[in-house]
């Protein structure tokens, strides 16, 4: 079901069982803003640079979700605003799980993982996702990542590729 909503000035329809869980104005303003940039929308545009500055505002205002974090930082390097994102990358990497040498994020209040042996539980598709997303906020910088964040990007890949199922998937097609 689609449901019309404004959102910063931009009049969108959207479904709310893309959003990992989290169900606010910022967040959807951050799927948008990816969307435009990814097209490519140059920043300049009006529509562009007006759902930046309620990232910008969101991000310096309150505490946000680690998903809506994941998204902003990675909206964020799209359109080129290095402080902002290294600074949501800063404050994303405290909240990082490491665990085997790899890293990767979860939601707020999620239980552990049981270690059992012989079977290897995989992560909410969730946690792929927005690890996935604070990959890409690493990956995406110019000039090009430096050896560090590569290297720190590298535990992150590693995580993921964890999660594929036997056929190469993840557990959703998001």
């Amino acid at each position: 079901r689609e449901n019309p909503v404004v959102l910063c000035g931009i009049n969108i329809c959207f479904c709310g069982s893309l959003q990992g869980g989290v169900n606010d104005e910022i967040t959807l303003t951050a799927y948008i803003i990816i969307a435009l940039l990814e097209i490519p929308l140059p920043v300049t545009h009006s529509v562009v640079r007006n759902a930046l500055f309620c990232l910008d505002t969101a991000a310096a205002e309150k505490e946000n979700h680690v998903y809506t974090k994941a998204l902003m930082a990675y909206a964020f390097a799209l359109a080129g605003e290095e402080e902002k994102r290294k600074a949501l990358l800063g404050s994303l990497e405290k909240e990082s799980v490491k665990k085997d040498g790899s890293v990767h994020w979860q939601r707020p209040g999620k239980e552990p993982e049981v270690d059992l042996p012989y079977y290897r539980q995989r992560a909410p598709s969730a946690e792929v996702e927005m690890t996935a997303y604070v990959l890409l906020a690493y990956l995406t910088t110019r000039p090009a990542p430096s050896q560090e964040e590569l290297s720190f990007a590298s535990l992150i890949a590693k995580w993921i590729s964890g999660q594929q199922n036997p056929n190469g998937g993840f557990s959703s097609t998001q």
